[in-house]
């Protein structure tokens, strides 16, 4: 990740307080491997999340990401596919992001416009296996 540098209210070079966030954020995630628990979001879901994609949603205040995964979950079954496994990534490009959901590697089901985001990641990927939300790293 690139550290965008600025200088702090007593003249020193510092990282931006966001890029501190995404980095802290990035090195909290990449140590769930596995789960120990799974836990529901949501009454109107039988989706669960992963320990590792609770704490995403927790620290990145990104609860509307499972929001947007489970509303697509009866078009997904209907889609052969998209069924049992689906590919979901949030890239973000400056306050605006793009949600897809792929069948395989380039083969795009899903794609939802997020005119805006505060959502600290460039890009997450995370797995939607059996109604199960999960990181690649706790598959």
């Amino acid at each position: 990740m690139e550290a965008t540098i600025i200088r702090n209210e007593l003249g020193q070079f510092a990282m931006a307080p966001e890029k501190i966030r995404a980095i802290n954020l990035e090195n909290m995630l990449a140590q769930f491997t596995g789960t120990n628990e799974y836990h529901r979001f949501s009454i109107l879901s039988s989706l669960v999340l992963t320990d590792g994609v609770k704490c995403l949603c927790e620290q990145a205040s990104s609860y509307w990401l499972m929001d947007v995964i489970a509303s697509y979950q009866s078009k997904c079954n209907k889609d052969e596919m998209l069924k049992d496994f689906q590919l979901w990534t949030l890239k973000v490009n400056g306050s605006q992001g793009v949600v897809t959901c792929e069948r395989d590697t380039n083969d795009v089901a899903i794609r939802q416009v997020i005119p805006y985001t505060d959502f600290p990641l460039k890009e997450i990927k995370l797995y939607c296996e059996n109604g199960v939300i999960c990181l690649p790293s706790e598959r």
